[in-house]
Protein backbone atom coordinates (compact mmCIF):
# COMPACT_ATOMS: atom_id res chain seq x y z
CA UNK A 1 0.00 0.00 0.00
CA UNK A 2 1.51 3.61 -1.00
CA UNK A 3 1.96 6.46 1.59
CA UNK A 4 -0.29 9.11 0.95
CA UNK A 5 1.35 12.31 1.94
CA UNK A 6 -0.59 15.92 1.06
CA UNK A 7 2.21 18.45 0.59
CA UNK A 8 1.53 22.40 0.24
CA UNK A 9 2.39 23.08 -3.23
CA UNK A 10 4.29 26.54 -2.31
CA UNK A 11 5.50 25.90 1.17
CA UNK A 12 5.52 21.53 1.33
CA UNK A 13 6.25 20.82 4.69
CA UNK A 14 9.92 19.59 5.56
CA UNK A 15 9.00 16.60 7.40
CA UNK A 16 6.91 15.36 4.32
CA UNK A 17 9.98 15.56 1.79
CA UNK A 18 11.91 13.98 4.74
CA UNK A 19 9.27 10.78 4.58
CA UNK A 20 9.19 10.77 0.30
CA UNK A 21 13.20 10.76 0.56
CA UNK A 22 13.66 8.18 3.42
CA UNK A 23 11.14 6.20 0.83
CA UNK A 24 13.44 7.02 -2.04
CA UNK A 25 16.83 5.89 0.04
CA UNK A 26 14.74 3.01 0.31
CA UNK A 27 14.02 1.90 -3.25
CA UNK A 28 10.88 2.98 -3.31
CA UNK A 29 8.79 4.06 -6.46
CA UNK A 30 6.88 7.44 -5.93
CA UNK A 31 4.57 9.53 -7.97
CA UNK A 32 5.04 13.43 -7.45
CA UNK A 33 3.92 16.14 -8.67
CA UNK A 34 6.06 18.58 -11.65
CA UNK A 35 5.66 21.90 -13.57
CA UNK A 36 3.83 20.19 -16.47
CA UNK A 37 2.14 16.90 -15.03
CA UNK A 38 3.01 14.07 -12.21
CA UNK A 39 5.49 11.52 -12.84
CA UNK A 40 6.35 8.37 -11.24
CA UNK A 41 10.67 8.77 -10.21
CA UNK A 42 13.05 6.25 -8.01
CA UNK A 43 16.75 6.55 -7.61
CA UNK A 44 19.03 6.06 -10.62
CA UNK A 45 20.82 3.87 -9.01
CA UNK A 46 17.40 1.03 -8.06
CA UNK A 47 17.58 -1.17 -11.13
CA UNK A 48 13.95 -2.67 -9.65
CA UNK A 49 12.49 0.39 -9.33
CA UNK A 50 12.74 1.15 -13.19
CA UNK A 51 11.40 -2.03 -14.16
CA UNK A 52 8.54 -1.33 -11.69
CA UNK A 53 7.86 1.63 -13.59
CA UNK A 54 8.06 0.14 -16.62
CA UNK A 55 5.56 -2.68 -15.63
CA UNK A 56 3.39 -0.01 -14.13
CA UNK A 57 3.45 1.95 -17.50
CA UNK A 58 3.49 -1.17 -19.76
CA UNK A 59 7.05 -0.14 -21.02
CA UNK A 60 9.44 -1.98 -23.55
CA UNK A 61 13.60 -1.92 -22.51
CA UNK A 62 13.35 0.78 -25.31
CA UNK A 63 11.68 3.41 -23.36
CA UNK A 64 13.95 5.91 -22.52
CA UNK A 65 13.78 7.54 -18.81
CA UNK A 66 14.71 11.35 -18.08
CA UNK A 67 16.73 12.53 -15.39
CA UNK A 68 15.15 15.13 -13.32
CA UNK A 69 17.80 17.41 -11.69
CA UNK A 70 17.80 20.09 -8.93
CA UNK A 71 19.67 22.45 -10.35
CA UNK A 72 21.80 23.45 -13.34
CA UNK A 73 25.50 22.74 -11.85
CA UNK A 74 23.81 19.11 -11.15
CA UNK A 75 22.51 18.59 -14.68
CA UNK A 76 25.99 19.92 -15.91
CA UNK A 77 27.47 16.68 -14.42
CA UNK A 78 25.30 14.03 -16.50
CA UNK A 79 25.56 15.60 -19.67
CA UNK A 80 28.16 17.88 -22.50
CA UNK A 81 26.98 21.27 -22.81
CA UNK A 82 28.83 23.54 -25.55
CA UNK A 83 28.66 27.05 -25.15
CA UNK A 84 25.20 27.87 -27.36
CA UNK A 85 23.58 24.70 -25.41
CA UNK A 86 25.05 26.28 -21.84
CA UNK A 87 23.38 29.67 -22.24
CA UNK A 88 19.83 28.41 -23.84
CA UNK A 89 18.97 25.61 -21.55
CA UNK A 90 20.70 27.93 -18.59
CA UNK A 91 17.76 30.94 -19.24
CA UNK A 92 14.70 27.94 -19.90
CA UNK A 93 15.69 26.55 -16.61
CA UNK A 94 13.85 25.63 -14.35
CA UNK A 95 10.35 25.07 -16.69
CA UNK A 96 8.75 22.54 -18.14
CA UNK A 97 11.14 21.62 -20.87
CA UNK A 98 13.28 18.21 -21.38
CA UNK A 99 16.37 18.46 -23.36
CA UNK A 100 18.17 15.41 -24.79
CA UNK A 101 21.56 15.78 -25.22
CA UNK A 102 25.13 13.52 -25.53
CA UNK A 103 25.65 11.92 -22.03
CA UNK A 104 28.59 12.43 -19.54
CA UNK A 105 30.46 9.05 -17.81
CA UNK A 106 28.20 9.83 -14.69
CA UNK A 107 24.99 8.64 -16.48
CA UNK A 108 25.39 5.01 -16.20
CA UNK A 109 25.33 2.85 -20.01
CA UNK A 110 21.86 1.72 -19.12
CA UNK A 111 20.08 4.67 -19.34
CA UNK A 112 22.18 6.14 -22.09
CA UNK A 113 20.93 6.06 -26.37
CA UNK A 114 22.63 2.97 -27.12
CA UNK A 115 23.48 4.37 -30.16
CA UNK A 116 24.01 7.94 -29.28
CA UNK A 117 24.72 7.55 -25.84
CA UNK A 118 22.25 10.76 -25.07
CA UNK A 119 20.04 11.30 -22.51
CA UNK A 120 16.89 13.62 -21.41
CA UNK A 121 17.32 15.41 -18.46
CA UNK A 122 15.22 18.23 -16.94
CA UNK A 123 15.05 20.79 -14.15
CA UNK A 124 11.41 21.23 -12.96
CA UNK A 125 9.95 24.36 -11.37
CA UNK A 126 7.69 23.05 -9.13
CA UNK A 127 8.81 23.98 -5.14
CA UNK A 128 7.64 20.14 -3.79
CA UNK A 129 9.68 18.34 -6.13
CA UNK A 130 12.64 20.76 -6.20
CA UNK A 131 12.14 20.21 -2.33
CA UNK A 132 13.07 16.56 -2.72
CA UNK A 133 15.62 16.84 -4.89
CA UNK A 134 17.58 19.16 -2.63
CA UNK A 135 16.83 16.74 0.25
CA UNK A 136 17.55 13.52 -1.93
CA UNK A 137 21.33 15.02 -3.64
CA UNK A 138 21.14 13.17 -6.33
CA UNK A 139 18.62 13.39 -9.65
CA UNK A 140 15.95 11.47 -9.94
CA UNK A 141 15.43 8.46 -12.75
CA UNK A 142 11.58 9.78 -14.21
CA UNK A 143 9.00 9.20 -16.34
CA UNK A 144 5.48 10.55 -17.08
CA UNK A 145 2.59 9.27 -15.46
CA UNK A 146 0.71 8.48 -18.43
CA UNK A 147 -1.20 4.65 -18.24
CA UNK A 148 -1.08 2.69 -21.37
CA UNK A 149 -4.61 3.72 -23.41
CA UNK A 150 -4.61 6.62 -21.72
CA UNK A 151 -4.44 10.11 -24.05
CA UNK A 152 -3.71 12.00 -20.31
CA UNK A 153 -2.02 11.79 -17.34
CA UNK A 154 -3.44 11.43 -14.36
CA UNK A 155 -3.97 15.12 -12.24
CA UNK A 156 -5.32 13.86 -8.84
CA UNK A 157 -2.84 12.43 -6.01
CA UNK A 158 -6.54 10.34 -4.33
CA UNK A 159 -7.01 8.96 -8.15
CA UNK A 160 -3.23 8.15 -8.32
CA UNK A 161 -3.50 6.47 -5.02
CA UNK A 162 -6.68 4.36 -5.71
CA UNK A 163 -5.61 3.21 -8.74
CA UNK A 164 -1.94 2.44 -8.20
CA UNK A 165 -2.07 1.94 -4.50
CA UNK A 166 -0.36 -1.69 -4.95
CA UNK A 167 2.38 -0.57 -7.61
CA UNK A 168 3.78 2.80 -5.54
CA UNK A 169 5.68 3.29 -2.20
CA UNK A 170 4.68 7.05 -2.07
CA UNK A 171 1.91 9.45 -3.76
CA UNK A 172 3.29 12.68 -2.99
CA UNK A 173 -0.68 14.88 -3.48
CA UNK A 174 0.17 18.60 -4.14
CA UNK A 175 -3.05 19.69 -6.36
CA UNK A 176 -3.92 19.29 -9.86
CA UNK A 177 -0.60 20.14 -12.08
CA UNK A 178 -2.01 19.95 -15.25
CA UNK A 179 -1.73 17.14 -18.20
CA UNK A 180 0.40 19.04 -20.55
CA UNK A 181 3.85 16.87 -20.75
CA UNK A 182 7.47 19.03 -21.37
CA UNK A 183 8.22 19.77 -24.54
CA UNK A 184 11.20 18.11 -25.50
CA UNK A 185 13.96 19.73 -26.95
CA UNK A 186 16.91 17.34 -28.67
CA UNK A 187 20.48 18.72 -28.58
CA UNK A 188 22.37 16.03 -29.31
CA UNK A 189 23.60 17.29 -33.13
CA UNK A 190 24.89 20.49 -31.76
CA UNK A 191 21.42 22.38 -32.81
CA UNK A 192 18.06 22.45 -30.98
CA UNK A 193 15.52 20.84 -32.10
CA UNK A 194 11.79 20.75 -31.05
CA UNK A 195 11.13 16.94 -31.14
CA UNK A 196 8.02 17.31 -29.26
CA UNK A 197 5.46 20.41 -28.16
CA UNK A 198 4.18 20.48 -24.74
CA UNK A 199 3.84 22.59 -21.64
CA UNK A 200 7.37 24.96 -22.27
CA UNK A 201 7.22 27.41 -25.22
CA UNK A 202 9.10 26.21 -28.14
CA UNK A 203 9.75 29.12 -30.19
CA UNK A 204 12.57 30.22 -27.47
CA UNK A 205 14.84 27.16 -29.43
Amino acid sequence: MARYLDVHPENPQPRSIAHVVDILRKDGVIAYPTDSCYALGTRIDNHQGAERIRKIRHLDDRHHFTLVCADFAQLGQLVHLDNSAFRAIKAATPGPYTFILLATPEVPRRLAHAKKRSVGVRIPDHPVVSAILRELGEPLLSSTLLMPGHDWPMTEGWQIKEELDDALDAVVDAGDCGTAPTTVVDWTDGTPEVVRVGAGDPDRF
